[in-house]
């Protein structure tokens, strides 16, 4: 999961432009990303898997790859979720990024490619490459700008409702097929005792996971795709209307807290689904494993099912919001090659097998790393489904300039407590958007 202040992506943003314009980062020397790795010295590496029961992945492959290269010390940054903006922030603006770093796909990525901060790893990643064949052709494109590859995919992600079946069959509710069955069947539940759906958005990016797979399902896949982009955007369709309105009758008719969720934290809703007080949540793969691990909800009774389609919906009912997660290797780092081996060494397929399965489970993008017999079968199931799915619908706040961002965040937040109807809501963003141009 990603909970994270949109503000962060402007100051990123910002700090990459003066770097770059002040002749610094933008104008320094290649890496030599296929060169002979030496493996001396110190490799500096900034993930997002701090805390339980993330952190001993890492840990333990770093260990691994110093009693294999004794010469070489694995130096880990492990931040969380809500922390890893921030240290990515100020590493930026100090221009002490480490060796390798984590990075999201979509704008954030591209900020560190415009500013020349990740070294171009075609040499070593392409798709036509030994490394690169190892990837699925989709997680190696996400990280792709101008035909050049970046990025090194560590695992996939998608977003799908898990749904207790224990709390369905009680209320004698079955998974819905359309969004209106979804509304319809949060009365039955809340009469047998069960929040329809936790739901919190103190941190404002939950709304927008909402509202992206919404507008995927009623928004055509071109005219969409060309409204995150500033030059070419008109957010006309009727579309982007009829999805904040489904939105809003969700938050109302299926959430204990209503208008009150901004101040809710999305680790409570977590907790909520997983301890078994709520009937539904909201979440990406990467919580699968975490939402069964030791609680009070029993692995035989989590399900997961796409967000329903809504009837009549304009756009494309197979998209699945998601995206890959992975990390870029510093442009200026002088261990680049180091760099590039020990994340041939993360993402050999033994390793890729360990993170794919529980209590990690994190499904990676190596090919063949995620079947039933390493994975969950709820990761499995999400990936699959993922896999299956046409194209993906990258998060909202990552695939958009800042601007735009924020100011659907501040949107969402908007919806929900009332501030905003959803006209002056999409008007507020085609003011950021134009402003942005």
């Amino acid at each position: 999961m990603r909970p994270r202040p949109l503000t962060t992506l402007a100051v990123l943003a910002g700090s990459l432009a003066l770097t770059g314009c002040s002749g610094g980062t933008a104008q320094a020397p290649a890496a030599d990303v296929a060169a002979k790795a030496e493996f001396t010295g110190t490799l500096s590496v900034l993930t997002k898997f701090a805390g339980d029961p993330l952190s001993p992945y890492f840990e333990k492959l770093a260990a691994a790859y110093e009693k294999q290269h004794p010469g070489v010390k694995v130096e880990l940054i492990q931040e969380t979720d809500q922390s890893i903006k921030d240290k990515t922030k100020t590493l930026t603006a100090s221009d002490a990024l480490p060796d390798i770093y984590f990075t999201w796909t979509g704008n954030w990525a591209e900020n560190f490619v415009r500013g020349g901060r990740a070294a171009d790893l075609t040499k070593v990643i392409g798709p036509d490459t030994e490394w690169g064949r190892t990837f699925s052709r989709a997680s190696l494109s996400a990280f792709a700008y101008d035909g050049k590859y970046y990025g090194i995919p560590l695992y996939n992600n998608g977003k799908f409702m898990g749904y207790n079946k224990a709390a369905f069959a009680k209320a004698g509710v079955t998974v819905p097929t359309t969004f209106e069955e979804l509304i319809g069947s949060c009365q039955a539940l809340r009469k047998a005792g069960f929040e329809p759906i936790a739901f919190g958005n103190k941190d404002g990016w939950p709304a927008l996971h909402y509202l992206q797979q919404l507008f995927a399902y009623d928004v055509p896949d071109q005219a969409r795709e060309a409204d995150v982009r500033p030059a070419t955007a008109k957010l006309d369709h009727p579309g982007y209307l009829a999805a904040l309105k489904q939105f809003k009758t969700l938050v109302s008719d299926c959430t204990d807290t209503g208008s009150g969720t901004n101040g809710v934290l999305y680790t409570s809703a977590q907790e909520a689904f997983a301890n078994g007080k709520a009937a539904m949540y909201y979440q990406e793969i990467l919580e699968f494993d975490s939402t069964t691990a030791g609680r009070g909800l029993a692995a035989k009774d989590f399900g997961i099912f796409p967000l329903p389609v809504p009837s009549g919906a304009a756009g494309n009912p197979e998209v699945i919001e998601g995206a890959p997660e992975g990390y870029l290797v510093n442009a200026r780092s002088p261990r680049a090659a180091l760099a590039v081996d020990f994340m041939k060494f993360v993402t050999a397929p033994e390793n890729a097998k360990t993170l794919s399965a529980p209590p990690y489970g994190q499904p990676s993008t190596v090919v063949g790393a995620v079947t039933p017999e390493t994975s969950s079968k709820a990761v499995f199931e999400g990936i699959e489904l993922v896999n299956a799915a046409p194209k993906l619908a990258s998060w909202l706040d990552m695939v958009t300039v800042p601007e735009v961002a924020d100011a659907w965040l501040a949107g969402g937040e908007a919806l929900i407590s009332g501030g905003q109807s959803p006209e002056q809501v999409l008007e507020s963003v085609r003011q950021a958007s134009r402003s942005a141009q």
